[in-house]
């Protein structure tokens, strides 16, 4: 089961210091808007997503189909086919993903120990 591109899509409560922040770091921005509230940085091939207001609690995400570069990657593993394989292996989902159906979906789930775990398929 290929799970994607990984990131960490934080819950920040002050975008802008966040990006300040983080560029310290040497992330840069790759994707998002200041004025929607998220940025998307990358360092080497760290992702992470800061999130002003949009969720609670920071979110371990991966994106079937996408490298680090949000490019497409050929074969990739379906989100409806991983949350088969999940549900097979007794793992709750708390979003599902509509089996009918093809292309953009999602699911979403909690490991033991409480941290969400977000499978965001784009294409």
């Amino acid at each position: 089961m290929r799970l994607g591109a990984f990131s960490v899509s934080l819950n920040v409560k002050d975008l802008q210091k966040s990006k300040e922040f983080y560029e310290k770091l040497g992330f840069a921005k790759m994707g998002g808007d200041m004025k929607q509230n998220y940025l998307i940085m990358k360092n080497g091939t760290t992702i992470i997503g800061i999130f002003q207001g949009m969720f609670e609690g920071n979110i371990l995400t991966f994106n079937p189909g996408w490298d680090e570069n949000a490019k497409e990657v050929n074969p990739f593993t379906d989100v409806r086919e991983i949350q088969k394989t999940l549900k097979a292996n007794q793992i709750k989902l708390n979003t599902e993903a509509d089996e009918k159906t093809k292309g953009p979906a999602y699911i979403e789930f909690t490991d033991p120990d409480g941290n969400k775990i977000l499978i965001d398929q784009h294409r």
